[in-house]
This record gives structure tokens, sequence and C-alpha cells, in this order.
């Protein structure tokens, strides 16, 4: 059976001390904020450390040969107003967090990416988690159909694309490791609605992405083009790491943080295998530092640049893999390593000059497009508060289920 998953995590009087204050930050900053974005949201911070703002209603799609992703960043922004409402009990976090997803909900429309497990899976369906509204759950449930929707069956398998139109051949051919952290809001869908097609869409994605995006090392490629008949990989590529096959740590994070979610809401153990491999070769190759470079294979000055975005995803998904992991012992070492990686963001990475609006810095987008490579961005943020949650309030912002599966 998995640990007591109703124990709070055992951290010391000066870790909850730190901890409380970062959340007292976070509340401060967003409060601040909320009252000058307009019908914008933030997205990664400029030089100056103001926040460049993107409206919700952008979406993702070609023009021309351009991809764009749009915005899909926007529900992270309604996350931490809800993580703020819950760590302060200020209701003006909820009415903001309100406010903010009627604007997020168009984009439960939005056909052309897998994005929309982020934008809803931080908003929505926390947004129903804690007030019971079943108006937020009927977003979230128009978008997992179109995420559902992205399904592309093969003779070997099928996959999620990740992005475009599914009539254009250029997307409907390429999936990406991002996609395994998207899979949340198709699981959610199912024990909602009771519809299985959400699981079994979700778990088919993560059974052909563990062979076709999992190297012989265990590292892991940021996208794959697929045969669109037979499922096998023509290729492994980049759009975001050093070089095709180099590991981006934030992909790896993406991974990691998509099979603890599936071997939590599948009860499979070969899920939890193969995320403690991931988290394995993630250590393996920190070295013993707590934040990673954006890419472990950089050189030269870009092996400097850190991303602590990547960091914070690793380190929610190693508390969750540490709460749900059927051996105590083994729990506890998943536990110590995020509790490490988390302790590490509040004290050394957390940017508290006013200047900077964002809550953690070197918090890398894309360091081949030179885009917020050293800034904060919004996801970075939504996971480092999601960290925090599940360490000060668990079960309060992700709530624990009444009936834990047994991970066998």
């Amino acid at each position: 059976m998995p640990n007591d998953m109703n124990n709070p995590i055992e951290i010391t009087p000066a870790q909850r001390a730190l901890f409380s204050s970062t959340l007292d930050e976070m509340a401060r900053k967003v409060a601040q904020d909320e009252p000058t974005l307009g019908v914008e949201f933030p997205h990664v911070t400029s030089p100056d450390g103001a926040w460049v703002r993107q409206p919700a209603s952008l979406s993702a799609g070609y023009t021309g040969d351009s991809w764009s992703h749009g915005n899909w960043l926007c529900g992270f922004w309604v996350g931490l107003l809800l993580a703020s409402y819950q760590h302060t009990g200020e209701s003006r976090f909820l009415l903001w967090a309100r406010e903010r997803m009627r604007l997020v909900a168009q984009r439960a429309e939005d056909p052309n990416t897998h994005d929309i497990g982020f934008i809803f899976d931080s908003s929505a369906i926390p947004g129903f988690d804690i007030t019971g509204d079943a108006w937020y759950a009927g977003i979230a449930l128009e978008a997992a159909g179109k995420l559902r929707a992205r399904l592309v069956t093969t003779r070997a398998g099928a996959y999620l694309a990740s992005w475009g139109p599914m009539n254009d051949p250029r997307g409907r051919c390429s999936s990406a490791i991002d996609t395994m952290a998207n899979l949340s809001l198709l699981y959610w869908a199912a024990n909602y609605s009771g519809d299985a097609s959400y699981r079994l869409a979700a778990r088919a994605h993560a059974d052909i992405s563990a062979k076709a995006f999992i190297r012989s090392d265990d590292s892991t490629y940021h996208a794959v083009e697929y045969d669109t008949v037979s499922g096998e990989r023509r290729r492994g590529y980049t759009f975001q790491g050093a070089f095709d096959e180099s590991a981006w740590s934030r992909g790896q994070g993406w991974a990691i943080y998509g099979y603890v979610n599936t071997a939590r809401e599948t009860g499979k153990r070969e899920y939890l295998d193969l995320a403690e491999r991931l988290a394995t070769y993630y250590l393996k190759r920190l070295d013993g530092r707590q934040v990673p470079p954006w890419d472990f294979d950089a050189t030269g000055a870009d092996a400097d640049i850190k991303d602590t975005a990547a960091a914070a995803v690793v380190s929610s998904a190693l508390l969750e893999l540490g709460r749900v992991h059927p051996d105590p012992a083994a729990g506890a070492r998943w536990r110590t390593h995020g509790l490490a990686m988390l302790e590490a963001l509040c004290r050394t990475e957390v940017a508290s000059e006013p200047s900077q609006r964002g809550l953690l810095k070197n918090s890398c987008y894309s360091k081949p497009h030179n885009e917020g490579v050293d800034g904060a961005t919004m996801f970075g943020d939504f996971f480092f508060a999601e960290a925090l949650c599940r360490v000060m309030m668990p079960g309060r912002f992700r709530p624990l289920p009444a009936h834990p599966l047994a991970i066998i």
C-alpha cells in the first residue's frame, strides 16, 4: 500500500518558516500585480524584471511555415491566485481567480495544442476542487475532450499529437515530452465523468512515449516524429535543448512528472519504476547540485545557465513520488530529494527585489530562442507554488484521493 496519503510531510521548524515566508511572498506579489494586468496574463519577465504579458486568447497554430504555441501559460496565473487563496484565506484571490477564469475559458475550445492540458489542469481543476463550482468542471471537461481528440492511432499504439491542426501533417506526426505532463487533464476527466476513454488515451500515450522518447541511458528526447501508419519513431529532435541528442533538463522533468502522475492514476508499478529510472538519471546528472543547467549537455558559458523551472517541476514530482510510493523507505528517499530541491530554490533563487515581479529567478524559457533565459516564467512559478503547497497544505491545492489505488 502507498504511504499514508493524509499525513503531512515531516519538515523542520526552519523549513516550515522558510516555506511559509515564500508563500507569503508569492501572495504579496500576486496581489500587487493582479490589478495591473488588465485583460492580459504574465508570461515571462523581461530583463528589467517586469512581466511580459499576453492575452489568453492567443491561440496556437501555424502562420505560413511559422509555428506559435500561443499563450499556453495563462492558466498558471489562475493557479497562483488559487494557491494564494488557500495560503491566506483572503477572498479577493478567489474572486480574482474566477474573473481570470472567464478570460481563460475560451481556450477550452482550442483544438490546436496539447498545452490545453497545462492551461486547465492548473486553473479550472483546482478551481473546481476548491470551490465545488461545476462551472469550473464543465470548462475542464470541454478542454479534456479537445486533448483526447488529438490522439493519433497507429499499428504500434497511439499518441497525442502535440501541436498544430490535426489535418496538418507537420503537427500530426509530432509529439513532445511535455505532453506527458499534460495527461493529468485526461486522468481528471476520466475520474470526474466516469468515461474511461480519457484514461485509455492517456495510458496509450504514456506507453508509446516510453518506447519512443526514452533513450537507453534513461534520458529523453524533447520531440519525436512518428510514422503515422506504423507508429515507429522516424527521428528524435529538440526545439529547446542544446542539440537533438542532448539531455534537456526540463524535458526530463516533464517526463518524471508525467510518469509519477500516471503511476498514481493507474496503480501500475511499471510507470512508477519508469519514473524512478528517469529521476535517477536526473539526479546523476545533477552531480550534487539542486538546480540543473538548462541542458545537461550544454558546453562553454551556456553550461552555466540554470533552469529553476526544471528544478520546481522535479521537486513537485519527487514529493508526489514519495507520497505514492508503496515502499516507505524508498518514498522517504524521494521526498528527501524533493525537499532539498525546494529548500534550495527558496534560499537562493527567489527574486526578492521589488523590480523583479516573478517569483523564481533563472527560469530558462528557451535558450535556443533567447527568450526568458534568466528571468521568471509563469510555469516555473506555478510548479514552485505547487511543490510548496504539497508540503505546507497537503490535499488542499491538489486534493488527495479518497480511495487511493495501491500501486502494484
